[in-house]
């Protein structure tokens, strides 16, 4: 399942935040800020979905992720190939190191990492 954008959105401060109740969640967005409501039917949709939890205090919920960043990205990533790429990681790759503009030096720090990967396997 996945975010929308909105969801996302909120799903990014709650990552950073690791645990917040609703006023800490509105204080951290920019102005204009989104309503109250709006967040709280953000979050009933993301505790639906699977993504976020609660602990309640008497009127008061704190809230927190259930899916890590990195997970979260990760499936959405796989997705991306999988839908986009013909399931073919080389093509993601060949695409997103000519269509990026990455720099030689963001260029040779990629291959760095594929060589150290390489190594590992």
């Amino acid at each position: 399942m996945q975010l929308s954008k909105s969801e996302e959105e909120l799903m990014n401060i709650l990552w950073k935040q690791q645990k917040a109740f609703m006023k800490d969640l509105l204080e951290a967005y920019p102005e204009p800020k989104p309503a109250t409501t709006t967040i709280a039917t953000l979050l009933k949709r993301m505790t639906d979905k699977g993504f976020v939890a609660y602990i309640s205090f008497g009127r008061s919920r704190e809230y927190y992720p259930l899916v890590k960043k990195k997970d979260y990205f990760s499936r959405h990533v796989n997705s991306l190939i999988k839908n986009f790429f013909n399931d073919s990681a080389s093509q993601f790759a060949s695409f997103f190191t000519q269509e990026t503009n990455l720099s030689k030096e963001e260029l040779q720090e990629l291959k760095k990492l594929i060589d150290n990967e390489i190594k590992r396997k």
